[in-house]
């Protein structure tokens, strides 16, 4: 199982940022599966079953707060790792993001390859300790 490609969903709505964090991460050995909005992420959480979802919060169809919520409330997606990639920078939003709805991770636009890298890394490492 460990030759296996992490498989990775990037739910957003900006078609540059999907394609970017293609390109970063299947350097990296990583399978991504862009997807266009939140609508459209969740088809494609459930019909992926990925590793690890990267969740943008503004998003004009259904933001990434409710993504989240829905995918906490699916017995299928509830354990299925989020980090939130948002230019929502304040404060505030990383301690919601972090405390209070309990995603994993929060990155902050704009962020280096390597500050991605690491956060996947650090979730993915934790949920095989957790398996």
């Amino acid at each position: 199982m460990t030759t296996d490609k992490k498989r990775v969903v990037c739910i957003e709505d900006d078609q540059g940022m999907i394609e970017l964090v293609k390109l970063i991460l299947s350097r990296k050995g990583y399978d991504v599966v862009g997807a266009n909005g939140g609508r459209e992420g969740l088809e494609a959480v459930e019909r992926e079953r990925p590793s690890l979802v990267l969740l943008d919060l503004m998003m004009p169809d259904m933001d990434g707060w409710e993504v989240y919520q829905q995918m906490k409330a699916s017995e299928m997606m509830k354990n299925i790792p989020v980090i939130v990639i948002t230019a929502k920078a304040q404060t505030i939003d990383k301690v919601l993001g972090l405390h209070i709805a309990k995603v994993d991770d929060y990155v902050t636009k704009p962020f280096s390859p390597q500050d991605l890298l690491d956060s996947i890394e650090r979730i993915l490492a934790r949920q095989s300790t957790d398996a």
